[in-house]
């Protein structure tokens, strides 16, 4: 890229506490999309993805809000809380459609891609992966897939572009491809250190799963199990981390107090291209939008950034 990403981020305030999640919807109307980010002030918050104007505020969660994630037409939205809960919102009402009861704090949420999806993934510290029918009513009953497996606490739910294929990373440092047809793992890699984000790139169809755990990123095929593209290791301590397949570049998120800049990298040559500053906090979540054109971050700090990736004036950048 050209000097031209090195623009002043926008910046999204309004949480009073951490954002640990930041998810974007698909492409809606030609060029519209949308941004949900999950704050530990139980308060997560719908955005235009391109301006970061504030939309609306989903109430009614009494904990933490850990993973919001948008349906792919953003019709939906879906939380993971602190108060042992996943609700599933209407986007246009700002009403919940549904709560599902959990055992204990829910940690990551996933759809399958697909407009206003009937079933939903939920993961957290009862350490059991669970799928709900939403298309029930509002009690939504659900089934646990690899009971006992899981080690350690869910923290992210990946649904693949193949409905039946959903991947988890948990604490237990292993990144798990599943069969919802056999209801098997079909396939487990372990990562070395702590498990940051597990993501799947939304700039392509197909989408590469980014996962960062303690220095390094890994790339993996994400509709082969188990199959990684290349990993890299890095001098920083990863919190997170996006893959542009188009550009072949990433960004990553610093995770301590002492590194909370979010760096470019080139995918290719495993090199960092740029170092950005903006953020007060370790950068917890990152993604590209899925048009490619600008990047989020959320921190600690309790902001969602917009950066700009592309030449030329776009969105509030003129």
């Amino acid at each position: 890229m050209p000097e031209t990403t090195k623009v002043v981020p926008l910046t999204c305030h309004g949480h009073s506490r951490p954002v640990p999640h930041i998810h974007f919807s698909s492409i809606v109307d030609e060029d519209q999309f949308y941004i949900i980010s999950a704050c530990k002030d139980g308060n997560p918050m719908l955005r235009d993805g391109v301006t970061g104007d504030w939309i609306g505020t989903f109430l009614g969660h009494k904990g933490a809000v850990w993973q919001a994630r948008l349906s792919s037409d953003a019709s939906l939205a879906a939380t993971a809380s602190a108060d042992f809960s996943a609700k599933v919102w209407d986007t246009h009402t700002g009403e919940a459609l549904h709560t599902l009861s959990h055992n204990h704090i829910v940690r990551a949420v996933a759809f399958p891609n697909q407009p206003n999806p009937q079933i939903l993934a939920t993961g957290g510290m009862e350490k059991k992966l669970r799928i709900f029918d939403l298309s029930q009513g509002e009690s939504a009953p659900s089934y646990e897939i690899g009971a006992g497996v899981h080690a350690g606490t869910i923290k992210s739910i990946v649904w693949t572009s193949d409905p039946n294929i959903l991947i988890t990373a948990a604490e237990d440092k292993k990144i798990r491809w599943w069969d919802l047809r056999t209801q098997l793992m079909i396939g487990e890699y372990a990562v070395e250190g702590v498990v940051g984000t597990c993501e799947l790139d939304n700039t392509s169809p197909d989408g590469v799963l980014s996962v960062a755990a303690g220095n390094s990123v890994y790339f993996f095929n994400s509709l082969q199990p188990g199959s990684l593209i290349k990993t890299i290791k890095t001098p920083y301590e990863i919190a997170s981390v996006a893959l542009h397949s188009g550009a072949r570049k990433f960004i990553t998120g610093g995770s301590n107090q002492n590194d909370t800049w979010v760096r470019l990298w080139d995918f290719d040559e495993e090199k960092e291209l740029e170092t950005n500053k903006g953020h007060h906090g370790p950068v917890w979540s990152a993604s590209f939008s899925p048009d490619g054109k600008l990047y989020a971050t959320g921190s600690e700090d309790g902001t969602v950034k917009l950066w700009k990736y592309t030449t030329g004036a776009y969105g509030l950048w003129r």
